[in-house]
């Protein structure tokens, strides 16, 4: 990420993208977490584990704090919809959810009893799933929950893949909601296909989608995002967002002509952002296919609840 004085340096090319288009350029990393985040956020997880009869289980008050809950109604909310997607999932809720108390302390030596849960940790993935996954401590819980071990380098492997599928999705609507907002400044099907294509070009440096997918591998009924890093999906759709608000702002823009030469400049501008970070999108190997990925992920998910040890009565 390029930082000058607090704000983004964008190329001295680049064409105004309104207000928030400084935001929008952060983009391409900020959705990334980095390394010590994750080696915090791990650290912070890890102390509030505990073991007890050889079952893995964290408690609810814990976890209220460590996903950033000020207010534990409000986490009982969670709980309760998490308690929900449990039963639905086919399991006994007892088995991961368990009542039990906790003594606080009241002043002038007094203590008073509250509520808490003892959590196994497919409860705490449920938990995490039904949080707000734009915060750090959710989309991390999610992935540290998830996975059978607790080794902070797996955390990290499922994290990225984690964010790339959610990087591809984001690119799903911002082309879907692009293509519709260029149908009715009078571009077709087949027009957007042309404009996209020439947008890849001035992304990846003159290479056409074709080329860059025969560079890569990529079958030829599959779309080239399918196979890209997360970094150059973020960069596509960062493009996308960029030209829809432009067309919106711009009512002049109308026509296939003159919303490439939008789109194409707004994918060579994200280039420049990206070059000057030493990254070339054209050079990047390609990644694991997204279907393969998402249905690993799935699979994985669902094998939670049995592996889990569940808490006795």
């Amino acid at each position: 990420m390029l930082w000058v004085a607090g704000r983004v340096r964008t190329p001295a090319s680049a064409n105004p993208v309104a207000p928030h288009g400084y935001a929008l350029f952060i983009e391409i990393t900020e959705k990334t977490m980095e390394k010590q985040l994750i080696t915090r956020l791990h650290k912070n997880f890890e102390d509030c584990a505990h073991e007890k009869d050889g079952i893995e289980f964290w408690t609810a008050r814990e976890i209220q704090v460590l996903l950033g809950y000020s207010d534990w109604k409000n986490f009982e909310k969670i709980v309760s919809k998490a308690k929900t997607a449990c039963e639905n999932g086919g399991q006994v809720v007892a088995d991961h959810f368990a009542d039990v108390g906790k003594m606080v302390n009241i002043g002038s030596n007094g203590e008073r009893e509250i509520a808490d849960l003892m959590l196994t940790r497919y409860a705490c993935y449920l938990i995490a799933q039904n949080g707000d996954p734009r915060k750090d401590e959710i989309a991390f819980a999610m992935t540290y929950f998830a996975i059978q071990t607790r080794k902070q380098e797996l955390v990290e492997e499922r994290l990225a893949q984690w964010e790339r599928l959610q990087a591809r999705e984001k690119l799903t609507i911002s082309e879907k909601t692009l293509s519709g907002l260029l149908f009715e400044r009078g571009v077709d099907s087949e027009g957007f296909a042309r404009i996209r294509s020439k947008g890849d070009s001035a992304l990846f440096g003159g290479y056409s989608t074709r080329e860059m997918k025969e560079k890569l591998g990529v079958p030829d009924k599959r779309p080239l995002a399918d196979f890209l890093p997360g970094v150059t999906i973020k960069a596509k759709d960062l493009a996308n967002e960029i030209t829809s608000h432009n067309v919106k702002k711009d009512t002049s823009l109308r026509g296939e002509s003159p919303i490439t030469d939008e789109h194409v400049r707004n994918n060579r501008n994200v280039r420049d952002v990206l070059t000057k970070s030493g990254i070339q999108p054209e050079s990047l190997p390609p990644e694991a296919d997204i279907k393969k990925l998402d249905r690993k992920l799935k699979s994985e998910d669902k094998k939670l609840p049995q592996s889990v040890k569940k808490l006795k009565g």
